[in-house]
């Protein structure tokens, strides 16, 4: 029985591992590509190890494009995004899973029914809404489409449904009214909750690359995603550069996790609920 439980135990390190490396390779690789020259890139059979490390192409990625307003726009966008999504998501959240009023199981539906329609869809729409207001080549126009969030909405329903229905009953005793038990009572219970939302909505801006592109033209204007498409080229690529930007625009997140890892894991650990 002991060497059968042991037989199982490596068996699954084992799938970890593979898995593990499966997930860091691609980034290894693209370390040891940052350093390469363009020669040595783009060698069949590949060359693993570049045979001088080229710190030239990190300075010259940070030459050709403005990464200081990259870096910029990019935090604005994900601050005012993730603002929004927090503060909205939560009142339409609270709204669906505490306050009984006509409709409320129709508009959670439409909620729901947003979630499962794919994002593209709504591109068009949301293009000449910013058009109308004169937003294009702006930070706002990188902000609007992410300021409410059916996902978001979707997940604190959960965790305000979890709470229970006295808090609200002791908190009308004292006389308290909606906006009070909802600022006082219910946000800091569903800290968690507003933790992950907070996670994935910076994350999921951090990621977007079609929008800023369709709606920002100008350079200065574009966040690390879309700024980082400058440097594919039609007909050929500079690799090692491109890899070295990649790294210059994922290093802020990467140093971000380090530094709140705790708070990442704790708030996706705790993203569920009762339905």
């Amino acid at each position: 029985m002991l060497k059968e439980k042991k037989r199982k135990k490596w068996l699954i390190h084992f799938i970890l591992v593979l898995g593990v490396l499966a997930m860091i390779l691609p980034f290894v690789w693209m370390i040891l590509t940052a350093g390469k020259t363009l020669e040595e890139s783009v060698l069949i059979p590949p060359k693993i190890f570049p045979a001088q490390y080229q710190w030239g192409n990190f300075k010259e990625v940070f030459e050709k494009l403005p990464f200081v307003s990259f870096y910029w726009n990019t935090a604005l966008m994900i601050f005012f995004r993730i603002i929004g999504s927090v503060l909205f998501s939560a009142m339409a959240a609270y709204a669906c899973a505490r306050l009984k009023f006509p409709g409320r199981n129709l508009f959670f539906g439409l909620v729901l029914v947003q979630m499962m329609i794919p994002t593209q869809i709504f591109i068009i729409p949301q293009y000449l809404m910013v058009q109308k207001l004169n937003l294009l080549n702006s930070v706002p126009a990188l902000v609007l489409p992410g300021i409410v969030s059916a996902f978001g909405t979707f997940l604190l329903r959960q965790f305000f449904m979890s709470l229970p229905d006295e808090l609200e009953e002791a908190a009308k005793l004292d006389g308290a009214n909606i906006w009070q038990i909802f600022f006082k009572i219910m946000l800091p219970l569903a800290r968690s909750g507003l933790i992950a939302l907070a996670i994935f909505t910076g994350l999921f801006a951090f990621k977007d690359l079609m929008w800023p592109l369709i709606v920002n033209m100008s350079l200065d204007k574009m966040t690390l995603s879309s700024g980082l498409a400058n440097l594919q080229g039609q007909y050929v690529t500079n690799y090692p550069q491109l890899m070295a930007g990649s790294l210059l625009a994922i290093w802020p997140m990467v140093l971000l996790f380090i530094i709140f890892q705790k708070k990442f894991i704790e708030g996706i650990s705790t993203s569920g609920g009762k339905l």
